[in-house]
């Protein structure tokens, strides 16, 4: 089956997105010390700016393993398969605790080791490699179980310093393990992010519909969006926060949309996919200009990836050393990505999407040539890339 242009498309335009993120991230005067989605001190523009990126991380997810299923149609070999998803996903998990921690910290003695998507994505390779002979729609099936359920882990009443809850918690919900002077951040629990995967996985043979694709996919995001607005007002279940009226229309908007990414609520999951399967539905008919930028960012999306994390870090040292602060002064083991604690550095939010619009411009020849030389050779590294 041929490469699917809505998938790198849609990929390509989460990717431009997710830059916004991480320049917040790291170079917004308030990112260290206050969250743009806690009400008591957001604004609409900041809690946005946070919200629309939401989409990133459950679209790869998602489409990772749609990929999968539609390159084992290409080569209909399950052993071969299974092989490369093992490999891939090691390789992903220490190009994770590598190349991608220390672009993000810039820290050379590692005193914190985060798993975060690139990690939950080579975990779910390997989970999924191991399950490829099961047929894919028992395989969405679970997924669907681990996205509808996996809420209810803590309303299980494990005994106090239960060893099973002791197993099981890094596995489904954020934690902080400290070791010999450093940290292991679970920062994305690998069992909600395989259940959206699998997900991604199963609905793989869509895209083998042709002409049905585009309807159905319109069908399940207006369902899953529909299903995200009932769940959620009804404010029982399917985000550990609730939602409440704030102080106006829009704070009050803002508390309903205020769905958790750590892990990834029922809601979350919900929101963002309905999202996705919209833009799948429609992707292949955005204006021409649209699409081909995008391309380019989504069939890179590791080197992308890496890279734009460094070019941002150093930016972010760049910035420091304009607003005064020397050498001697950045904090790289404390996790604040060279920022000192306890004094203010940072851009305004204005600031922030100018540099953003600046990181995507700069990284689109490098994308460009890389995508081109990747389509041209053959090296069996490049499949891991």
């Amino acid at each position: 089956m041929k490469r699917q242009p809505s998938i790198d498309i849609v990929r390509g335009i989460v990717m431009i997105i997710m830059a916004l993120d991480h320049v917040r991230d790291l170079m917004h005067v308030d990112s260290i010390t206050q969250s743009p989605t806690d009400l008591a001190t957001t604004t609409p523009l900041l809690f946005f700016t946070r919200w629309i990126t939401h989409l990133c991380a459950p679209i790869f997810v998602f489409l990772a393993g749609t990929s999968v299923y539609l390159s084992l149609q290409n080569k209909n070999n399950i052993a071969e398969k299974r092989q490369h998803l093992l490999k891939r996903g090691f390789w992903l998990l220490v190009v994770e605790f590598t190349i991608v921690n220390f672009g993000l910290f810039f820290d050379i003695g590692f005193h914190t080791l985060l798993f975060e998507v690139i990690a939950a994505i080579g975990f779910g390779f390997i989970i999924l490699g191991l399950l490829l002979k099961i047929r894919s729609k028992i395989l969405g099936i679970i997924g669907l179980i681990i996205i509808f359920s996996h809420n209810l882990l803590p309303l299980i009443p494990f005994a106090e310093n239960s060893t099973l809850k002791t197993v099981l918690s890094p596995f489904f919900s954020p934690i902080v393990i400290p070791f010999s002077g450093r940290a292991f951040i679970m920062g994305y629990p690998p069992i909600p992010w395989l259940g959206i995967m699998l997900v991604g996985f199963a609905t793989g043979k869509f895209f083998m519909l042709a002409e049905k694709r585009k309807k159905l996919f319109v069908q399940i995001g207006l369902g899953a969006l529909g299903l995200f607005i009932a769940v959620r007002f009804l404010n029982i279940y399917g985000d550990p926060v609730l939602w409440s009226i704030q102080k106006d229309a829009v704070f009050t908007f803002l508390s309903f949309m205020n769905v958790t990414k750590y892990p990834p609520s029922l809601l979350f999951c919900l929101v963002t996919l309905g999202i996705l399967f919209l833009l799948l539905a429609f992707a292949e008919q955005f204006q021409n200009r649209i699409k081909k930028v995008a391309l380019v960012y989504g069939k890179v999306p590791l080197f992308y990836f890496v890279i734009h994390f460094y070019v941002i870090h150093i930016l972010t040292l760049i910035m420091l050393i304009l607003q005064g602060f020397n050498w001697s002064q950045l904090e790289f083991a404390s996790g604040t990505f060279g920022r000192p604690k306890g004094v203010e550095s940072g851009l305004s939010l204005w600031a922030i999407y100018l540099i953003w619009i600046f990181v995507v411009v700069i990284l689109y020849k490098p994308c460009l040539w890389f995508g081109k030389y990747k389509a041209e050779n053959q090296y069996w590294w490049l499949k891991y890339i």
